[in-house]
């Protein structure tokens, strides 16, 4: 048993500082946008995780061109990856704001939820938060497609994905403005229900 531990000890003693070695320090955003990911089930905590990468991303130098998430050639497909790059960001955002609100949205207020409608009150008054930050990265997203707009196309090889985001959003397919407004509706008037009910009601 005390062989076993030395070796454990002795294994970790080798392991950590070559950890320590390869380890590098996060300063650009691509590097924060790559820590973003998906879950099956997301619970808040993963939500939460994934803003805190995104909103870093939107506020960190972009790497070197040579290191970009795309094949950039040219000054002009440079300005258009970076437009590109923060539109796809903000649009994650307003994915993740709306995964965090949906844990705090009620979708129906049943009378025997009587007793518990402070705590519901309180729990809807965190989903209408978490909407309307959503919202406020909508409004990003199209300061870049405006800016996009202007922008001369030029196809990026490899950004296929958000250039397809793009398409959606000027053709009114993606358009989280009427999305997250359907939610918010309908949040109202979940909160009208419980603020009418009385003991009476239960």
């Amino acid at each position: 048993m005390k062989n076993s531990l030395c070796g454990i000890f002795t294994l970790l003693f080798l392991i950590v500082p070559l950890t320590g070695a390869f380890s590098y320090k996060l300063l650009y955003a691509e590097q924060f946008y790559k820590l973003y990911h998906s879950h099956y089930i997301q619970y808040p905590e993963d939500s939460a995780e994934n803003i805190y990468y995104l909103e870093t991303a939107l506020k960190r130098p972009f790497v070197n061109p040579l290191n970009a998430l795309g094949l950039i050639k040219n000054e002009s497909e440079w300005e258009r990856y970076r437009l590109l790059f923060t539109m796809h960001v903000n649009l994650k955002l307003i994915e993740q704001y709306r995964r965090l609100a949906v844990k705090f949205d009620k979708h129906d207020a049943y009378f025997f939820n009587y007793p518990f409608k402070q705590e519901n009150l309180k729990s809807l008054q965190m989903a209408e938060k978490y909407y309307k930050d959503a919202l406020y990265y909508w409004d990003k997203v199209l300061e870049q497609v405006s800016l996009l707009e202007s922008n001369k196309y030029i196809y990026i090889d490899g950004l296929e994905p958000w250039e397809d985001e793009l398409y959606r959003i000027k053709s009114g397919e993606l358009d989280y403005n009427e999305f997250v407004n359907n939610d918010l509706e309908r949040l109202y008037s979940v909160r009208a229900a419980f603020e009418a009910m009385t003991p009476a009601t239960y």
